[in-house]
């Protein structure tokens, strides 16, 4: 064999070294991890815009349609739920509810009432309870009729307030007297604070501006829900 066919014949025998696997560049993992984290960010936050979407129009559905039921021949109180005064004399608003009160109590389905609220801080010097009353009595109800509760400063507390003084008077059955867009919250409170088997009798307003109301409610149905999960676990 010549000594150049022996060369050939090495270089076809000698494989080839291996390339070394390109190295990724320092800056793309940086990117990639970003990417990956952007991602699940918009993810988390489409799934909590869209909860939050379910939530608004849950509470909404609970606003705009109020407790549907049928009102016994007698109770053994009505239970009004205060709002603003002004002046020392009950807001449009308040005046409603109180209408209606006065319509049931000449209807007989209740001969007790327990007006609930606090002092406003806006001025007035009267509590909302002190209000409710004298504006009753001008409706012609007999003052002795009307028990007042004026610490309550919450939807909360008027109910928890008042359930102290149906147990103090002996009352069992009662009627909660409030607007409609109010009335799924307060019967949820009422049962919360323990009334039995209350009721819920409620007006569409005329004189409120509902869509700063209804939203109003909206959050504050919120808050009575997480509220209530505290109380359920003690806090």
């Amino acid at each position: 064999m010549t000594a150049k066919s022996n060369m050939n014949h090495k270089q076809r025998t000698v494989s080839p070294k291996p390339r070394k696997a390109a190295k990724p560049s320092s800056k793309a993992a940086p990117k990639s991890k970003l990417r990956r984290r952007l991602a699940y960010l918009f993810r988390t936050f489409i799934v909590v815009f869209l909860l939050g979407v379910a939530w608004i129009i849950y509470v909404q559905w609970k606003v705009q349609v109020a407790p549907d039921q049928v009102l016994p021949k007698q109770v053994d109180v009505g239970i009004v739920l205060g709002a603003s005064l002004r002046q020392d004399i009950p807001s449009p608003g308040l005046q409603e509810r109180l209408d209606l009160a006065v319509n049931l109590y000449k209807q007989g389905k209740f001969k007790q009432l327990i007006v609930s609220g606090g002092l406003d801080h806006n001025g007035s010097k009267l509590t909302e309870a002190e209000g409710m009353r004298n504006y009753l009595v001008q409706k012609g109800l007999p003052a002795k009729s009307i028990l007042i509760e004026p610490r309550a400063t919450s939807t909360y507390e008027n109910l928890l307030f008042s359930k102290q003084i149906m147990d103090e008077q002996g009352f069992v059955s009662s009627i909660i007297v409030t607007h409609s867009y109010h009335g799924s919250r307060s019967l949820d409170i009422a049962e919360t604070v323990g009334l039995k088997e209350p009721l819920v009798s409620s007006i569409d307003s005329k004189v409120l501006f509902m869509p700063y109301h209804e939203a109003r409610e909206t959050l504050a149905y919120t808050k009575w829900i997480w509220d209530k999960l505290l109380l359920k676990v003690g806090v």
